[in-house]
């Protein structure tokens, strides 16, 4: 770095650019769509879901809790780029593999083996972290709607997402039960 360079103010990054101001934005490695194509839909649930895990876990979760939660988030991330890549494989996007919907499956069977055999519905509630999970997992399921419409819509489009989330929602059932 220069001198020159190192002595002026850093500059500033404008978060906006106001090209979706027309209500169009684009995807990943592909063109300009609307903010209401099925693949902005689901990716937008994908975000509000993270939101909702990020929200549950500033509850101060027990570490292992928190640990897990915070590799679904970076996860989720993984997966946003991979519902608005047009081609993941080109472009050397992490997909979704078996191995993924193996892991939570695990998790789930680790996480639920101590807690008693359900005997009704639970309802939402109980304590901050124990409501915000079940939140999340309502915006989880929500998400994998989505996913299922961005299927049908585009038949290119990989099934296996819609079975991660599908074990996602069940985790994170378990573990607000388990809380």
């Amino acid at each position: 770095m220069s001198e020159e360079n190192s002595s002026s103010p850093p500059k500033k990054v404008r978060i906006y650019s106001r090209r979706g101001d027309l209500g169009e934005t684009s995807l990943f490695s592909g063109p300009r769509v609307g903010k209401d194509h099925p693949r902005i839909e689901a990716v937008g649930a994908v975000d509000e879901l993270s939101c909702a895990i990020g929200l549950a876990r500033s509850f101060g979760l027990p570490a292992e809790t928190d640990g897990i939660l915070e590799r679904i988030q970076r996860k989720l991330i993984e997966i946003g780029t991979e519902i608005t890549a047009m081609t993941p494989g080109r472009h050397a996007v992490p997909t979704i593999q078996p191995e993924d919907v193996r892991a939570l499956e695990e998790l789930i069977d680790a996480a639920g083996e101590s807690l008693p055999p359900l005997t009704s519905f639970v309802i939402p509630g109980g304590a901050p972290p124990q409501a915000a999970l079940q939140l999340a997992r309502a915006v989880c399921r929500r998400a994998e709607r989505a996913l299922v419409v961005l299927l049908r819509s585009d038949a290119a489009f990989s099934r296996r997402p819609i079975a991660w989330f599908n074990r996602l929602g069940d985790l994170l059932f378990v573990l607000a039960r388990r809380l």
